[in-house]
């Protein structure tokens, strides 16, 4: 467990940094948030290569249950327009982080035989696609109604009907965060390859 407390470490961290940097808009479409949330697949994708999908799908669980706490702290914290962490969005944010994880370890262990690049690229965009599409659908998309009225109201914003990005189709405001998300975990999946590299390079050498 020792050697798994540096990715432990650093998993916490990083949804931490994300569960509070997620208020603190950026733009038009996106939240400081969305920058370091992504690095959350770059700790996983190193525990798994250097240690195994076992020991990364320990980091992810650990993850998962800080992830839980803040929730339940931020669903404590009252703001103008309600609890700034909605019951639907702790739901979304736990579903979404815990299937695209444990879904980016095992693609990831499926591909491990691969050139070095492939399987942190591969896992991390599928486990992205998947991770946005939840995360979205369940937080915000009014087909979504099973969480009662009171919920629906503290998210009702994102059922503004505006132009995609500003510019195209009109849609509900969400789709437009969701692909400005989205846009960010892809760029930061092919920036992370450096750091991959780099970081399992030196781990692996301390553990040879």
């Amino acid at each position: 467990m020792t050697r798994l407390l540096p990715g432990i470490l650093a998993m916490a961290t990083v949804v931490v940094a994300s569960n509070i940097l997620v208020q603190f808009l950026f733009g038009n479409w996106l939240t400081w948030g969305a920058f370091t949330y992504p690095i959350a697949f770059l700790v996983t994708d190193v525990m798994n290569r250097v240690y195994g999908p076992q020991a990364a799908r320990r980091v992810v669980f650990a993850g998962f249950f800080v992830g839980i706490a803040c929730s339940l702290i931020g669903s404590q914290i009252m703001l103008e327009y309600g609890p700034a962490v909605p019951l639907r969005i702790a739901v979304a944010s736990a579903i979404a982080f815990l299937t695209a994880q444990l879904l980016d370890v095992s693609i990831f262990d499926r591909l491990r035989q691969s050139v070095w690049w492939k399987a942190p690229l591969a896992s991390t965009l599928i486990g992205s696609i998947v991770d946005t599409a939840l995360f979205f659908t369940i937080a915000f998309s009014a087909t979504v109604s099973i969480f009662g009225a009171g919920n629906d109201a503290a998210i009702s914003w994102a059922w503004e009907a505006t132009p995609l990005l500003g510019q195209g189709p009109v849609t509900p405001l969400w789709v437009s965060l969701a692909i400005a998300d989205w846009s960010v975990k892809l760029a930061i999946a092919l920036l992370a390859l450096i750091p991959f590299r780099m970081i399992v390079a030196k781990l692996s050498h301390k553990t040879a």
